[in-house]
């Protein structure tokens, strides 16, 4: 990296995103994402976490086989076992990195290490120098560094580039700092280690105050020149710093951050909207890529809007992606014009028979409603492409509610290719429709979260439904829409189940084990 003020985006969705809860992502997801990121320009990817589960070691295999532009990283313990794994998953990229990490807080080295701070000294001596044996492109952490005696760090931090790292990522693990505090940490590293120069400057930082992007560019204009990030600020608790507003913040406010980074910011949104498929949606009101971000519904907004976009809009909608159009969707609309939309929405991978499926559920939808607004036809397409791969299919559902009777549904299913039909009563509508599948398909499953919106206004929306299962530790995240709530409800349960079905097939008996390590 040659320019003082270009900005290393390191992004650890697919590591530290997924490490939410009900963020689980599939082998054929993170290849997905990683494309995309690897095209949208993000410098390191952080694969996985090799040493968690055989699954880890296997996406940061394949992804590192695959990038283009990008270079691949995998995270490892202060452990040569962990160290190795990285390593065999990351040999066969032309480069790749190591991050390894090891707590540096009082707190942490005493109650999670239980070891004293000379012995964490000892094992960052051993370790670096380990991680250096296999690759030049090591970075360190000091996790819980934003708790950690400042003198200490300074040490350590020296200690860890003597011992051949190239970056020093200052993570702030637990989102405990704020702007100021940050900024004085990052300027005494600047300033009091003496081999500061040889190194990149890193921060990481959680959420858990609502601070997390405010401090990474605190950190940045303290002198780091890499963020660790995530697409929708994913990741542990209340999430990460989200790449995409860090990246629009500099673009946006260069007068102040004088920064460049090399993301396409053309493909903000759509890589989040490819994250937000693998994982969960994304708050209406979320800042870059929300569904409102770039709406206006005051009249004052809208006059002034009207006469000059930039009185309420600081960047465009088309310099994230979001793209605009005239094209109006209604039940007079043929096929080629529903291409051409789903084109515009960012569908260009969609293949025919989705199209097709989504088409048909238009023209039914088109029936029911006036206008059909984008966000409907984008909760079809979804919809299609995750019931195209169903081992499980809704067939009909009839749900008798109201008062006077017991609530009952009536349910056929497609249950892998065997047609079943039951009728169950229970709870509400929502609890009989999801015993009649539970009867159908018998399985054991913890529900999580049920939860329902509305896609756009009024009576004849679409509802969309979020369904969270979990199976002996493992959760998947389904989701489904449709003008009626009970049939976006049990098609989103039968999402869900349907991915844990093929997480289930794909983990051998043996591998459970592993499968705990995975928030280590």
């Amino acid at each position: 990296m040659t320019d003082k003020n270009r900005v290393l985006l390191f992004d650890t969705t697919m590591r530290d995103g997924e490490q939410s809860p009900g963020a689980s992502m599939s082998h054929e997801e993170k290849i997905q994402i990683s494309r995309i990121f690897d095209e949208m320009g993000i410098d390191i990817i952080e694969a996985g976490f090799p040493i968690a589960s055989p699954g880890d070691f296997e996406a940061v295999t394949a992804i590192s086989k695959i990038l283009k532009n990008s270079i691949p990283a995998g995270l490892s313990r202060h452990s040569k076992k962990d160290i190795d794994a990285c390593h065999e998953a990351l040999k066969g990229a032309p480069r790749f990195r190591i991050h390894t990490f090891i707590s540096t807080s009082p707190l942490h080295m005493k109650h999670k290490l239980n070891k004293s701070s000379e012995e964490v000294y000892e094992s960052i001596k051993e370790h670096v120098t380990y991680a250096r044996n296999f690759t030049d492109d090591v970075e360190w952490s000091c996790e819980d560094g934003t708790r950690t005696d400042m003198d200490y760090m300074c040490k350590t931090v020296e200690l860890a580039i003597k011992c051949g790292a190239r970056t020093i990522n200052i993570p702030d693990t637990v989102g405990y700092t704020v702007p100021s505090e940050f900024t004085k940490i990052i300027t005494t590293l600047k300033n009091k280690v003496p081999n500061i120069d040889k190194a990149v400057l890193s921060v990481h930082c959680h959420n858990d105050l609502g601070l997390a992007v405010a401090n990474s560019l605190a950190g940045v204009q303290a002198g780091a020149r890499q963020v660790e990030c995530t697409i929708n600020g994913i990741g542990e608790r209340a999430g990460n710093a989200a790449l995409e507003e860090i990246v629009m913040a500099i673009k946006t406010r260069n007068d102040l951050m004088p920064y460049t980074t090399g993301i396409k910011t053309e493909l903000l949104s759509k890589a989040s909207k490819v994250v937000s498929n693998a994982t969960f949606p994304v708050q209406f009101n979320k800042a870059i890529v929300g569904k409102n971000a770039f709406a206006h519904e005051a009249g004052i907004h809208q006059d002034g809007m009207l006469k000059n976009r930039n009185t309420y809009e600081i960047m465009t909608p088309e310099s994230v992606g979001v793209k605009q159009t005239s094209l109006v969707m209604g039940k007079h609309s043929g096929r080629h014009a529903f291409k051409e939309k789903l084109t515009d929405l960012g569908y260009v991978d969609v293949t025919d028979d989705v199209i097709q499926t989504a088409f048909g559920k238009f023209k039914i939808l088109a029936d029911k409603k006036k206008i059909v607004y984008d966000e409907d036809i984008a909760a079809l397409v979804d919809d299609s492409m995750v019931q195209d791969k169903n081992l499980i299919n809704l067939k009909s559902l009839k749900v008798f509610a109201g008062t006077g009777e017991p609530q009952r549904a009536e349910m056929t299913l497609d249950v892998y290719g065997e047609v079943k039909k039951t009728s169950e009563t229970g709870d509400g509508p929502v609890d009989a429709t999801f015993k009649c599948i539970k009867k159908l398909y018998p399985h054991d499953v913890k529900l999580l979260l049920y939860q329902v919106h509305a896609v756009t206004e009024g009576t004849d929306a679409q509802a969309t439904v979020s369904v969270r299962i979990e199976e002996n530790g493992k959760t998947t995240v389904g989701q489904a829409a449709d003008t009626d709530t009970m049939v976006a409800s049990a098609n989103a349960y039968l999402a869900a189940l349907n991915k844990m079905i093929i997480k289930r097939s794909k983990i051998a008996p043996q591998e459970q084990e592993h499968q705990k390590m995975k928030g280590i």
